[in-house]
């Protein structure tokens, strides 16, 4: 059974018609779905599986769980960094990328930690469906390859500018760290 790690921009508070019916695809395979306890897209996700009685889902947290709304098993992730910033909970995320077989991100082009999942996630060779809120359209990324063609349709300046936040804030090592350690 697949792992299906589900995250997003926290910007994204409710999910459209064509990500819930995506979501209800994925559903029907009856996969393991891995989410986080932030709000936004993660409470979005989590309201919609729970209003479907889908019960294989597991909340991801760092420190006390923020939501669970379907009242799911929780796996507790220890982080590294002690405030509660961009590395407390990209600890969450890396443990998320690494427990999934593939992804499926809701991104509004500005999210860092959504960008970095997504960077993750295709460094850990798992297949990602992107969907991006500001087009309203969906990207499948199998490779680095097809990951490098996706961000082609980002600003330019965008991009190296998330890339140098996450490295000042993890680190180039901090980050390689996270992606292979889970």
């Amino acid at each position: 059974m697949a792992k299906v790690f589900l995250g997003g921009s926290r910007n994204i508070c409710r999910l459209n018609a064509e990500v819930r019916a995506k979501l209800d695809e994925m559903m029907g395979r009856r996969p393991s779905f891995l989410v986080g306890d932030a709000n936004g897209a993660d409470k979005a996700f989590q309201a919609y599986l729970a209003k479907a009685g889908y019960r294989d889902v597991t909340v991801y947290h760092v420190g006390r769980c923020r939501n669970n709304l379907g009242d799911w098993p929780v796996k507790t992730v220890a982080s590294p960094s002690r405030g509660r910033g961009f590395a407390y909970y990209a600890a969450k995320d890396a443990a998320m990328a690494h427990d999934a077989d593939c992804g499926f991100m809701l991104w509004d082009e500005k999210s860092k930690g959504t960008f970095n999942n997504i960077e993750m996630l295709v460094e850990l060779g798992k297949k990602t469906l992107v969907y991006l809120s500001t087009r309203k359209d969906f990207h499948r990324l199998a490779s680095r390859q097809d990951r490098d063609r996706f961000l082609q349709l980002c600003e330019p300046g965008l991009i190296a500018e998330l890339r140098q936040e996450i490295e000042e804030k993890l680190g180039r090592r901090g980050q390689l760290k996270l992606i292979a350690a889970g």
